[in-house]
């Protein structure tokens, strides 16, 4: 049997991926009046939408990028590391360059703009299907704009962390204690101990006040969560 999902003939399941319920609900009901698109399920976290994906397989996620217990990006990474024929549609509040080459390292097709999603969801899902990236209309001309200006300057790398480290550090964003983090990755406490030292070494931050700052900064938790001041 043949999986491909092919536009305009078959049925696209679609799972969305938001914190907030009233997003969620404000989504389903503009894709149900879509003909041939079906919601597959709803995650109110970035680990509940890995284990969902596993499991129901859509073919397109719609993703919410700062989610608790594990952010969007990388819940993205790992879904699509096991369903790479997937499709990421990334729904963020935040359109800045950060966020935005975040989502698309993480292998997203498509990154739209809260304010602007009413309008682009439905386009950005018959696009992504199709093989298509597609971005709100602000991010694609500053997408543009940066292509020409290319070369022009070389991007200092970010520092990589590996999976579980992300994982770790976003839970000690989060206030989670080592015991609980080693709980909910079902790890031991010494192993939490070791990647929580890598990850200070790797960023040179010695602090728990400045991993919160960081993680926030990075849009890896939202920053009101951990009671960091936004400008």
């Amino acid at each position: 049997m043949n999986n491909k999902t092919t536009p305009n003939m078959t049925n696209i399941s679609v799972l969305l991926v938001d914190d907030h319920t009233i997003v969620r609900q404000g989504l389903k009901a503009l894709l149900n009046a879509e003909k041939n698109i079906t919601i597959a399920g709803e995650a109110q976290t970035g680990r509940e939408a890995v284990e969902l994906a596993t499991q129901l397989r859509p073919a397109v996620i719609i993703m919410d990028l700062a989610m608790p217990r594990l952010n969007g990006a990388e819940a993205t990474r790992q879904i699509l590391k096991t369903l790479p024929s997937a499709r990421v549609i990334v729904l963020s509040t935040y359109g800045d360059d950060e966020h935005v080459q975040q989502a698309l390292a993480a292998g997203a097709a498509a990154y739209l703009l809260k304010q602007t999603a009413a309008e682009d969801v439905v386009d950005a899902i018959r696009e992504v299907i199709k093989g298509n990236a597609y971005f709100s209309p602000a991010i694609a001309k500053r997408l543009r704009e940066q292509t020409v200006q290319a070369g022009d300057t070389p991007r200092t790398p970010d520092v990589e962390l590996t999976q579980r480290e992300a994982e770790v550090l976003q839970l000690i964003a989060e206030g989670y204690a080592n015991k609980q983090i080693a709980a909910e990755l079902n790890l031991s406490v010494k192993t939490v101990e070791k990647h929580r030292q890598q990850v200070m070494q790797k960023l040179n931050i010695h602090n728990i006040a400045g991993l919160v700052r960081h993680a926030a900064a990075k849009g890896i938790i939202e920053a009101n969560m951990a009671g960091v001041p936004t400008n």
